[in-house]
């Protein structure tokens, strides 16, 4: 049987999948709502700058999104790689050093500014105690509680654990997965020296793999269609019917909220769509502050306490966008009762306080996303990538993994949809 495998979206996890099919020699035709790839990671344009719907950090840990992007653009010097380094102005200071994991992480630890003696020694007592475990819990419980197991001090919990939760999995501490957590921890922190170093992209979030992606399906005998919506799936006795065209498989990588309604009629997907309507969904609001090209920061990001804001990332240094700030707020909180022009103004002078004078903004953007992640909660219940449907795969961040709604969980999500088409006799 000629495999013809129809993927619908056109994001990180559906050219994830995409480019793998195609790298094996199988036919792949890629349907994209939107005009631009990426999906929830894409490319916008304000003022005639290119910049993201969402300010995105990677680690050395996501070792699946950097091969794929090493893969259909080798050799492009896609990013900027640091060393992790958590610096909040006014607040924690952490920088690893170049040793092996643990002992950098341990050691970063330990000379941690911004933490009390007894905080230091809380939080490596912490790590120590889930490497033990091997970061694997008996029952899954919130985040909050888990720290409050292990004895964390309530400041060492505002500093850094809080962030970091956050960060990684766009939900607070009180809801959070602990096992989720400890898987990020587990991975970044405590395998490879460089699995904790900090990735920046240094072009849109589109550029970065989506696009050339795109290209490499193309060139590998694929087609990708961007600006057309897929209004339905047809089964037939042979596969599915997509846009007038028959194919063998169909991996459906859209959002969880827009999964729903591809769903709707088709047969054996009621489990599905149960543990999809159960979801709740976290935002992220990423401003943008044009300020004049000389305003600069000391790092590409920092982090910001006592305010709205929780990190803030320097363009200029990463993107050559100079006097480009993007602040970025995670998950839910008092900035969702904000206009945009009020959160925006908010942000700036939040700022100033920080960072010291500042000249005026000659422009600013606020980009919210609503339904941005799923709330990644304890004991949450993801779908898995195989379905009851026979050749009808799930794609996407919110599918069954060990991490968060992250790119890497997209990617792999793709690339394992991929595999398991692949792997058919």
């Amino acid at each position: 049987m000629t495999r013809h495998v129809a993927i619908i979206g056109g994001g990180y996890a559906g050219m994830a999948a995409a480019v793998t099919l195609a790298q094996h020699g199988t036919k792949v035709s890629v349907f994209e709502a939107g005009k631009i790839l990426g999906g929830r990671a894409r490319q916008v344009t304000l003022n005639d700058i290119c910049v993201d719907n969402g300010q995105h950090l990677l680690v050395g840990a996501y070792s699946e999104t950097l091969r794929l992007v090493e893969l259909v653009a080798p050799q492009s010097a896609a990013w900027q790689r640091r060393p992790l380094q958590l610096h909040t102005l006014g607040g924690l200071q952490l920088s690893a050093p170049r040793l092996p994991a643990p002992l950098n992480t341990l050691l970063a630890l330990l000379g941690a500014r911004g933490l009390s003696v007894s905080e230091r020694f809380a939080a490596i007592r912490f790590m120590l105690a889930q490497r033990r475990a091997h970061f694997k819990l008996m029952q899954d419980l919130p985040v909050v509680q888990l720290l409050a197991q292990h004895a964390q001090p309530a400041a060492l919990v505002d500093k850094l654990w809080a962030p970091l939760c956050i960060a990684t999995l766009n939900t607070p501490v009180a809801t959070a997965s602990a096992q989720v957590f400890l898987n990020v921890l587990r991975d970044s922190l405590a395998r490879h020296r460089s699995d904790s170093d900090l990735v920046f992209p240094v072009r849109d979030l589109s550029a970065l793999f989506p696009q050339p992606a795109a290209d490499f399906v193309r060139t590998h005998g694929g087609a990708v269609t961007t600006g057309k919506a897929v209004d339905a799936i047809t089964q037939t006795t042979a596969g599915f019917n997509v846009n007038g065209n028959h194919h063998t498989h169909l991996i459906c990588a859209v959002a969880p909220h827009q999964a729903m309604r591809l769903l709707a009629g088709l047969d054996k997907l009621d489990q599905v769509r149960a543990l999809i309507n159960a979801f709740r969904y976290q935002p992220i609001a990423t401003v943008y502050l044009q300020y004049p090209a000389q305003v600069t920061l000391t790092k590409p990001m920092l982090g910001l306490t006592d305010g709205l804001a929780q990190w803030v990332f320097d363009r200029g240094m990463t993107h050559g966008q100079h006097g480009l700030l993007a602040v970025v707020i995670s998950a839910e909180g008092h900035h969702r009762n904000l206009a945009p022009e009020a959160l925006a103004q908010h942000l700036d002078a939040e700022l100033r306080s920080a960072l010291g004078t500042l000249p005026a903004p000659l422009w600013h953007k606020a980009i919210v996303e609503k339904r941005a992640t799923y709330s990644c909660d304890a004991g949450l219940q993801r779908p898995d990538q195989v379905t009851a449907l026979k050749n009808f795969f799930l794609a996407g961040d919110y599918t069954a993994s060990d991490y968060p709604a992250t790119l890497e969980a997209a990617t792999r999500s793709g690339v394992k949809c991929a595999q398991l088409i692949l792997d058919q006799a």
